[in-house]
């Protein structure tokens, strides 16, 4: 199979879709693999060690998405890749299809068959191809709150840690996932006092275990999470509906009850956001203020520490890219209800029952398609 990858273009995006390893474990599966020129300069990896691991340069995305069966990429394609993908193409890549009608609408009339990353299921329904993204999303997410809470950021002027005499910040962190554990590990070492919230009473079990102490767990309802907003210092959204719109959990109302300079940062910014008041942010303004409350909503948080982020992807997507380029896509998914659950858009149709419900298509089956 020729597979291609492309130099993002979404603002400050440096990750890429394949690393030269990435590239020679294709080739050395028999497959070509094409590389735009200069697509891996954010990652530190030049022309020069795409070629030496065997693929070809081109100078132009254009070249690739015209030649290329399968295009694996980071980001969802933006609308000016969107006119070029066609049917009988591959397209594997984050799409978070949810929030967006205009990408879906696009992608369903180029007829390509899109497999999302963040759909594609691992036992005890996991989400392996998500799960990389979002531990390093969740980290992230306390530094950006840390620098945000700076008074020349907009906010409360607090350091998270506080020093002897001084009380520490308070954290709140929304959802007990992966996002979530991973922002309260890096609040509990920065050694805030942190709180998280989580419905799901297995979860706070463990998280109690987890913590022993150094983190507090609270049930989260309504009256719960009205009375945390009003004390955080730092808000973290991290909640998720896999393949959903995110439900909006903090409303405009409860902003009047937090402390001026207050941060939300919303995690869940990918599927729509978590916060009434969030919009998509990027890099390069990443911070907005409504009602005195600082928001961060930068919606690919992970390009920022772009190499750590490409590798740690890498790791999780390259073993499917590699059997759909062994198998073709069909007998790929046949094989593996898993990866099977990543197909969103097939020729026209949409395949993933939370977005058809979210944006009204008529849903169908994967299995439908694969007979």
């Amino acid at each position: 199979m020729l597979v291609g990858t492309v130099k993002e273009i979404k603002n400050h995006e440096y990750r890429v879709g394949l690393t030269p390893e990435s590239a020679q474990e294709l080739i050395v599966n028999g497959h070509e693999v094409w590389v735009e020129t200069g697509a891996g300069d954010g990652i530190g990896s030049s022309d020069e060690d795409y070629i030496a691991a065997g693929a070809t340069i081109k100078q132009t995305a254009a070249e690739i998405f015209a030649a290329c069966e399968m295009i694996v990429k980071v980001k969802e394609p933006q609308a000016v890749e969107r006119a070029q993908l066609r049917k009988g193409q591959i397209l594997y890549t984050y799409l978070h299809l949810a929030p967006d009608a205009e990408q879906t609408a696009d992608l369903v009339k180029s007829g390509v068959t899109a497999i999302a990353y963040e759909t594609v299921t691992g036992p005890g329904n996991s989400l392996p191809l998500l799960k990389p993204m979002s531990q390093v999303a969740g980290r992230m997410s306390i530094q950006a709150g840390a620098t945000a809470l700076q008074k020349a950021q907009g906010g409360r002027g607090v350091m998270l840690g506080g020093v002897p005499g001084v009380l520490p910040g308070k954290v709140v962190v929304i959802g007990g996932g992966v996002v979530g554990v991973n922002a309260a590990q890096m609040a509990v070492g920065m050694g805030a006092d942190v709180t998280i919230l989580d419905r799901d009473l297995t979860v706070l079990e463990r998280l109690d275990n987890h913590f022993e102490g150094r983190a507090h767990t609270l049930f989260s309802n309504q009256a719960a999470l009205a009375a945390q907003i009003a004390e955080a210092d730092l808000v973290v959204g991290a909640v998720l509906i896999p393949g959903a719109a995110a439900p909006k959990l903090v409303t405009r109302e409860m902003l009047s009850t937090m402390q001026p300079g207050a941060v939300l940062v919303d995690v869940a910014i990918d599927q729509g956001g978590c916060f009434e008041t969030s919009k998509a942010t990027t890099h390069a303004e990443p911070t907005y203020m409504v009602d005195g409350i600082v928001h961060y909503c930068v919606a690919n948080m992970p390009g920022a520490v772009a190499r750590t982020s490409t590798y740690a992807l890498n790791n999780a997507t390259l073993p499917h890219a590699i059997r759909i380029a062994n198998k073709g896509w069909k007998a790929a998914l046949k094989a593996d209800p898993h990866l099977a659950e990543g197909l969103n858009v097939h020729e026209g149709q949409v395949t993933y029952e939370a977005v058809a419900r979210d944006l009204g298509y008529d849903y169908v089956p994967v299995d439908k398609l694969l007979g």
